[in-house]
């Protein structure tokens, strides 16, 4: 094949991307790979494949920079409007009902793959606006791209990424500067902004809500399994999952209950039977 990678260069690469990350390449998108190992090789002053293999294999830093560069991070708020309108009008109604039986009245959303924030940002919008007294809420937002936490925890968006939030909201929860528009510090403290490998457990538990779209259609279905497995683990009982419209956990072995609501479809993890 012509291009950077010989065949077994190839198979090295993937396999350490693969058992690190659970990211999956194949010879359908071996070219990106191919296109983003000639930007690592040139911002390191190297020639040789095999000598960024060693490099990545010995320095950490570097692996994360090398992993950041193959994700693809393409988001923005209130992207597919559906789920955000079952979070409103079903999910949160039945976490507050479930709150009311523990007295407890905090809940806890993971939005794991983030990217640069706008999933978060877009839920923590909402829940400040439709949330009742006395409930209140804390996002962590995970993702595998150091960069992208960057960009999320500055909050600072360009004035084109913004397109799509309602202009009561970005009055509201942004301040207009020059290069385009800032979230406010009251919003921000809501989102705690974690670097995670969804290869590996969170260590965090009693999550009410999990939102991870469009991120387990890079995983085989060995890794999406460990995955969804790491989900249940961190979340509470009469919880919910939300996923990618495009992806589905039919035919996987999960413990995971498909929900179907006037709005979207998503997943619930259901009271333990005694």
């Amino acid at each position: 094949m012509d291009g950077l990678l010989t065949d077994s260069q190839f198979d090295a690469f993937r396999k350490l991307i693969y058992d690190s990350s659970g990211i999956t390449f194949s010879e359908i998108n071996r070219s990106i790979l191919d296109s983003r190992l000639k930007e690592r090789l040139r911002n390191k002053n190297l020639t040789n494949p095999d000598d960024y293999f060693t490099l990545i294999n010995s320095d950490q830093a570097e692996f994360k920079s090398f992993l950041d560069s193959i994700t693809t991070n393409l988001t923005r708020f209130f992207r597919n409007q559906p789920h955000f309108d079952a979070l409103i009008n079903y999910v949160i109604p039945h976490i507050i009902e479930k709150k009311k039986r523990t007295n407890d009245t905090k809940i806890k959303i993971w939005s794991a793959g983030c990217s640069t924030g706008e999933e978060p940002y877009t839920i923590a919008m909402l829940l400040k606006d439709k949330l009742p007294e006395p409930y209140t809420f804390e996002i962590t937002a995970s993702d595998i791209s150091l960069k992208c936490l960057m960009i999320g925890q500055q909050g600072f968006y360009a004035a084109s990424r913004v397109e799509g939030i309602p202009s009561a909201y970005l009055d509201t929860y942004f301040t207009k500067v020059e290069d385009g528009y800032q979230v406010k510090a009251d919003l921000m403290k809501t989102i705690k902004f974690d670097y995670h490998n969804l290869r590996y457990d969170m260590g965090a538990r009693n999550f009410d809500i999990v939102f991870c779209r469009n991120v387990l259609i890079y995983f085989d279905e060995k890794a999406q399994k460990a995955c969804i497995d790491k989900f249940w683990d961190s979340m509470s009982f009469d919880s919910y999952l939300f996923i990618g419209h495009s992806e589905s956990l039919f035919g996987m072995d999960t413990k995971f209950t498909f929900l179907k609501t006037d709005w979207a479809c998503l997943y619930e993890k259901k009271l333990a039977l005694t």
